[in-house]
């Protein structure tokens, strides 16, 4: 059967893909969106009494595509000339096969299925775009990617350090005084980065009462009342909490301490975190679109988990991480030391990745997901790089796409199922 499912799929791949089969370097075709009555009706639907992004079905999606224009945002912006990438589909991909529950599908057939709430896929091969598919969303749409922007942030601490503007070994007030007497006094740059500060902020959105909850509303992230605090510096600076745990020794998930780590980047340069991946990544990446993060108060960014661009775009960042970077770039951005210091892998008893990176597994995958089903994978020996952003259904019935798209490249290109 599975035989049969492939040759049926390759004999039919420029139907099943979609966008992308046969692309030139001529701009998109435009296509016709909603009117703006429905625009107004998505609008209403955005809860008042409960976090906006805890919506689940087809809303979700909406939502993750349209952020800019539910709450502000501050530009990343892009530079020079766009750097076209060439196409080179393989039908392998569309191909491979996924066991599904309403039984096995080729890859293409999944992810336009009613299994499936996929919106985008991107997968680049030594620098060519080999697969895309856009099932429910448009190609230049720009989306929310959650939790991958963390990887944005490492990224950035790391180029300041090889430059010598940031010792990871400082404590945090070494750069940002106004920490000096606060709970996070003492905190190594490097724990930070590793998100093992022993100082108790673990992401939580159900303890009115815990530091996560008050930052998020602080943030704006999160349902806010009259006695929410004003702003995450101050808040951060001054939370009544105590260190419980020794730092270095355990990982412990938190927006607010990649928050931390971004104040610090703001320090030492005297620049917004938007302009520092301005200047820094997104003017030498050939971007075809500005990006942007959100920045629900104040104009201050979510650096953990608020980043928003074009999906071929984040697809190039990915590429400063494999070796066909210069496709993209004039110059090489991410070193090869840089490199060498998140394939050793991570500190013993922590997080097995450095540099703000969720994971390396052990078939040789580099990567970072986000809330409700994206995800940035990278594998540098095999010159791959996949991004991808889906939604959550009601019920959280849908097939789990970061498990589909590794399925599919590992079988592909990496040799194992």
């Amino acid at each position: 059967m599975r035989a049969v499912l492939n040759l049926f799929v390759f004999l039919a791949m420029s139907v099943a893909v979609g966008c992308g089969t046969g692309k030139s370097t001529a701009p998109p075709s435009f296509e016709a969106g909603e009117s703006q009555l429905e625009v107004i009706e998505h609008h209403r639907r955005i809860p008042t009494d409960d976090h906006w992004w805890n919506v689940r079905g087809p809303e979700m999606g909406w939502m993750h595509r349209h952020v800019q224009q539910i709450f502000p945002t501050v530009a990343v912006h892009r530079s020079g000339p766009v750097r076209e990438l060439d196409y080179s589909l393989d039908a392998r991909i569309a191909a491979a096969v996924i066991d599904t529950p309403d039984g096995p599908m080729s890859f293409a057939e999944l992810l336009r299925s009613d299994v499936s709430t996929t919106l985008g896929v991107v997968i680049l091969h030594e620098g060519k775009v080999v697969f895309e598919d856009y099932p429910r969303m448009r190609d230049y749409e720009k989306v929310m990617y959650w939790s991958v922007s963390k990887v944005l942030t490492g990224t950035l601490t790391r180029i300041l350090e090889e430059r010598g503007e940031i010792d990871v070994s400082m404590p945090v007030e070494h750069y940002v005084p106004r920490l000096a007497d606060s709970v996070h006094a003492g905190t190594t740059i490097e724990n930070l980065l590793d998100m093992a500060t022993g100082v108790d902020c673990e992401d939580n959105y159900e303890d009115p009462e815990s530091c996560y909850y008050l930052y998020s509303e602080a943030i704006g992230d999160n349902l806010r009342d009259g006695d929410s605090p004003d702003d995450p510096y101050e808040f951060l600076a001054t939370v009544d909490i105590e260190r419980t745990g020794e730092q270095g020794t355990k990982h412990v998930y938190s927006g607010a301490t990649n928050f931390i780590l971004m104040w610090v980047l703001e320090q030492v340069t005297g620049h917004t975190y938007p302009d520092l991946l301005t200047r820094e990544i997104w003017q030498h990446i050939g971007a075809e679109s500005d990006a942007a993060v959100i920045a629900y108060r104040y104009g201050i960014p979510l650096s953990h988990g608020g980043f928003i661009s074009r999906m071929r775009d984040l697809a190039r960042f990915g590429l400063l991480y494999t070796p066909s970077w210069r496709v993209v770039a004039d110059r090489q951005v991410i070193s090869d030391e840089h490199m060498a210091a998140i394939l050793r892998g991570g500190r013993p008893g922590l997080r097995n990745s450095r540099y703000m990176w969720g994971d390396l597994d052990e078939n040789g995958w580099l990567s970072h997901g986000g809330w409700g089903g994206q995800g940035l994978f990278v594998h540098p020996e095999k010159d791959l790089v996949a991004v991808f952003t889906s939604y959550m259904k009601e019920d959280f019935s849908e097939v789990n796409l970061e498990q589909a798209v590794l399925r599919a490249l590992n079988e592909v290109f990496v040799g194992v199922d």
